[in-house]
């Protein structure tokens, strides 16, 4: 792969603000009481200015990608599952039995996983899940840096690339998923960087993991951020040293993803920090951005409050792997076909 170098993007803009104003005035003439569709009526708007018309397309096209990768913390005890579960969960994925398979299934959605950074070469997987491959697992935060400069740019490129990828292919919205073992504890290193808060704040249970070992995940965490030092203030650096490939590759993918004008769909607490990076990284991309639900990780809800974005759903869900997203998809297309396909009142009383 060749290496792209690292630049700090320009701010990305927004979606069409005439066509969201346009939006407003059309939901507002709908033979609907006013206000009658709450959030979903704020979300078809958000929808018809990402799409640059009014009324919006149906949503057809909606496509997800997985990206794994493991994390070295992981043998610091921060998981109630080994890290073997990654490379096992990515097969699982590959034959589509994994819980975002079905849903993606069940909604119609394109659904690919990726290896980024799996520690296992997946050599009986096929060669398209490894052509993003960046390395095998990822520095242990609390003692050294996940990625080097030169892996940190080549996952970047890696998420630009994919978004691309999935963009030719006709994305009318996207979903990003995860899948890696630990990937909670880089996930709240990264938002506690970005909001300037200590370890203890941001860490949740993750895969269920028990009182000490919460503890302990607050303790990794905040000797990984002690060890980053002010190294954080800068979104790249940020990433290589308190984050991994897949999750460098997520920031690039939605980098990519709001300056090409497509939606994303955000999952929990994984792709969820990712957008908060990559608004720093590229301002003004979380415009471009709805977070699916609310999951049960702190970190999470606190990094939705600085993006600004209040969940579709609230299920207690914490599977990751886009499932939240996907299970919120039908939403996002109900709210597009209600300000497309509801009668106006002139219509009705004409």
């Amino acid at each position: 792969m060749t290496v792209e170098p690292v630049s700090t993007p320009s701010a990305v803009r927004p979606p069409d603000p005439a066509i969201h104003a346009a939006a407003r005035e059309r939901l507002a003439g709908l033979a609907t009481p006013p206000g009658a569709l709450g959030r979903l009526g704020d979300l078809a708007c958000w929808v018809a200015a990402t799409q640059g018309e009014v009324p919006p397309r149906p949503v057809d096209q909606v496509r997800a990608v997985v990206l794994a990768g493991d994390h070295g913390v992981t043998a610091s005890g921060v998981s109630a599952f080994p890290s073997a579960v990654t490379p096992a969960m990515v097969r699982t994925f590959a034959a589509g039995r994994a819980g975002a398979s079905v849903l993606a299934a069940q909604h119609g959605v394109s659904l690919r996983v990726l290896d980024l950074g799996v520690d296992d070469d997946l050599a009986d997987l096929p060669d398209a899940v490894r052509a993003h491959k960046v390395r095998r697992g990822s520095g242990a935060i609390d003692v050294e840096d996940a990625l080097s400069a030169d892996e940190t740019a080549r996952a970047l490129a890696a998420g630009r690339a994919i978004a691309a990828e999935e963009i030719a292919a006709g994305a009318q919205l996207l979903v990003t998923g995860d899948m890696g073992i630990g990937n909670t504890t880089p996930t709240a290193a990264l938002v506690a960087a970005s909001l300037g808060l200590p370890g203890s704040e941001v860490v949740g249970r993750g895969t269920g993991i028990d009182d000490a070992s919460l503890v302990r995940k607050g303790e990794v965490v905040q000797a990984a951020l002690d060890r980053a030092g002010d190294r954080v203030a800068d979104p790249v650096e940020r990433l290589a040293a308190l984050g991994s490939a897949d999750l460098a590759a997520t920031v690039g993918f939605l980098v990519a993803a709001a300056q090409a004008g497509v939606p994303v769909l955000l999952d929990g607490l994984i792709s969820v920090a990712c957008a908060l990076t990559a608004d720093d990284l590229a301002p003004g991309a979380s415009a471009w951005f709805a977070a699916g639900h609310r999951s049960t990780e702190p970190a999470q809800s606190l990094a939705l409050e600085k993006l600004g974005l209040e969940p579709l759903l609230d299920l207690g869900l914490r599977l990751g792997e886009g499932s939240g997203a996907l299970a919120a998809v039908p939403l996002v297309r109900s709210a597009a076909l209600l300000l497309r396909d509801v009668a106006l009142l002139s219509e009705v009383l004409g």
